[in-house]
């Protein structure tokens, strides 16, 4: 849940008691200072909530409460309140970079609101500072694994753990949950970081395919994919080139392994060489805190790849993608992350379950309405965009029910 800390600095006990009272029914953690001294402690760059404060105060007043929250982090929000309402304070007020200002007595709506605004402001800067931080660090396992969820710092620790423990190690996700980038993440936190780092499809991999690769990988590490799809003949090759040593390996897998092994589809004495340290990566679904993070750093990232202007993330885009259960985990997120950065919409979530033809026909149509919706529905325009005869424009959009009129 999202920290929903303000602090209510006002003289006027009444006041300060009454507002209080208002802040805890809208289920806001509310902290109470009858001053600036009294508040000033509790005001700095690891303050999570935003500010609420009276102007007219003995001593040091609103003004200088926000000058100095200001100075201690630019981006913290102060909302300012005055019995005064005049106009001339309410300017000083906003050009002196308050997040708002209100009139007392407020409305307890008008003030709920202005502070779930600035709640929400807060949370994205700070947001923002957590990742650029982890980006910074010099430790893979913060600038690699993304989440600001117990579930996220927990596979953080755990891969740390894999990597100081030179062991072999099991990965274990649902398909499109990262398991190759967890498995770079073990490798790089590791004393081989420097050697090479191998991914292969366990599918299909035979022995002269094995020797070759493990001999690759000396000194580092050999990565395989859906380890349960190894043949077995190549499962003794790899007991066999586990115990002579040379590489470390790291298995991944989206099936229950133990059930291969006791099916006798996987070699038991390899699984039980690889449970000894298994890793498993929680889905989206587990974690919902985390697809607004991963979202926001998909869509960064999308952009930048194609060489546009990333697009503001309204709350009910969020709240959408929230809402999905996301059986495709990151990798389903990151293509809605391109398709909302080429205005594409979003109908993947209408989409879940289609098979490809369908899928490409969302796309093909999502393709067409952008360029009509780009050329203000000029047809032969839109046609020119996607390089497409003015012919075969036209009975695609006839095929999809698309009039250019419609987006005129």
């Amino acid at each position: 849940m999202s920290v929903r800390r303000v602090l209510l600095v006002d003289d006027d006990a009444a006041v300060r008691e009454a507002l209080g009272q208002t802040l805890e029914l809208a289920e806001f953690d509310a902290v109470t200072a009858g001053s600036f001294v009294e508040a000033k402690d509790r005001i700095g760059p690891q303050f999570e909530g935003v500010i609420v404060s009276d102007i007219r105060m003995p001593g040091r007043d609103g003004f200088h409460l926000l000058d100095y929250a200001h100075e201690q982090d630019a981006e913290l929000p102060v909302i300012l309140l005055t019995g005064e309402g005049d106009i001339p304070m309410a300017v000083r007020a906003m050009s002196a970079g308050a997040f708002d200002f209100l009139e007392k007595p407020c409305a307890p709506k008008d003030l709920i609101s202005v502070i779930e605004r600035a709640l929400r402001t807060r949370g994205l800067v700070l947001e923002n500072r957590r990742l650029k931080a982890q980006l910074e660090t010099g430790d893979p396992a913060a600038r690699m694994i993304f989440g600001i969820s117990p579930q996220s710092e927990t596979l953080r620790a755990q891969a740390r753990a894999a990597a100081r423990a030179g062991t072999d190690v099991l990965i274990r996700g649902a398909r499109g949950s990262g398991i190759s980038k967890v498995a770079e993440v073990v490798h790089l936190c590791s004393p081989r970081a420097k050697g090479p780092f191998e991914k292969r499809s366990a599918a299909g991999l035979g022995r002269e395919g094995l020797e070759a690769v493990w001999q690759g990988c000396a000194g580092g590490t050999l990565f395989l994919d859906e380890i349960a799809q190894l043949p077995l003949d190549t499962q003794l090759a790899l007991q066999d080139r586990l115990e002579a040593g040379g590489a470390r390996l790291i298995a991944g897998t989206v099936e229950d392994l133990g059930q291969a092994a006791e099916a006798g589809r996987f070699s038991a004495e390899l699984y039980y060489r690889l449970e000894v340290m298994q890793l498993r990566i929680p889905a989206l679904a587990e974690r919902p805190e985390d697809i607004p993070v991963l979202f926001r750093h998909y869509v960064a990232q999308a952009a930048e790849q194609s060489g546009m202007t990333p697009p503001e993330i309204g709350e009910e885009v969020i709240a959408g993608l929230i809402a999905r259960d996301w059986p495709g985990n990151a990798r389903a997120l990151m293509s809605a992350a391109m398709r909302f950065v080429l205005g594409l919409g979003d109908e993947d979530a209408a989409g879940e379950g289609l098979g490809l033809t369908e899928r490409l026909a969302q796309v093909e149509r999502s393709l067409l309405a952008d360029a009509l919706k780009r050329t203000g529905g000029q047809a032969s325009a839109a046609a020119e965009m996607l390089k497409l005869p003015r012919k075969t424009f036209y009975d695609k959009l006839a095929k999809y029910g698309l009039k250019p009129e419609e987006f005129r």
